[in-house]
């Protein structure tokens, strides 16, 4: 309990601190009773983790509190444009910091492999289940995987868009999903876009120096 609370309470703290220990150990200091210092270090590790991983927790918690945003912002008429792009405004207040972040839930723990695509598809699996949902998607069967898919595909491209080309985000975000329609109905070109996005994603991380 205390430690989704304190984690709830970090999120905002982002903008200012980052992606950071400091924002989960200040998170005590904005509790309705506040403490008079931030965490320990023992204490952030014992509560989200050691080293990194404490920060892939606050990234995580980050993700899913903008997850949550993207809902609530969303109503039963919005389009599909509509919660894509309400999810792409979240993103906002901590663009720049987001390269850096994504960077790290690619990086394992362990070091191998050193590029993970894992947490990239989740994050935009995700998303596209949630905007589905809310759209009133009736899908079933494979139409049910391929339509999420493709959506999936389509916020992935348009996200990486936002890293590096903000100001054009929400029409780069028009063209990929009329682009989405077309390659909904084959399950080799939703392939074929999915395998792009990744390339894509892992070509900005390595832009940004964080691996080789």
């Amino acid at each position: 309990m205390l430690r989704n609370q304190l984690l709830q309470l970090a999120v905002p703290l982002v903008k200012q601190y980052g992606f950071t220990r400091e924002a989960l150990a200040r998170s005590v200091l904005h509790l309705p009773a506040p403490h008079e210092q931030p965490l320990s270090e023992a204490a952030v590790t014992s509560l989200f983790g050691g080293g990194d991983d404490a920060r892939r927790t606050l990234i995580n918690g980050w993700l899913d509190i903008a997850r949550a945003e993207m809902k609530a912002s969303s109503s039963p008429t919005s389009s599909l444009r509509d919660v894509l792009a309400n999810r792409l405004r979240a993103n906002e207040p901590v663009l720049p910091l987001l390269p850096e972040a994504f960077a790290l839930l690619a990086s394992p723990s362990s070091g191998l492999p050193p590029l993970d695509p894992i947490p990239g598809l989740k994050h935009v699996s995700k998303i596209a289940d949630d905007a589905c949902y809310l759209t009133g998607d009736t899908s079933v069967g494979p139409a049910w995987f391929r339509r999420r898919a493709a959506v999936a595909a389509a916020y992935g491209a348009a996200e990486l868009h936002q890293l590096t080309s903000p100001k054009t985000t929400y029409q780069f975000l028009d063209q990929v999903l009329n682009l989405t329609n077309k390659v909904d109905t084959s399950v080799s070109e939703v392939e074929q876009f999915g395998r792009y996005i990744l390339r894509s994603w892992g070509g900005i991380i390595r832009s940004r120096g964080i691996f080789p």
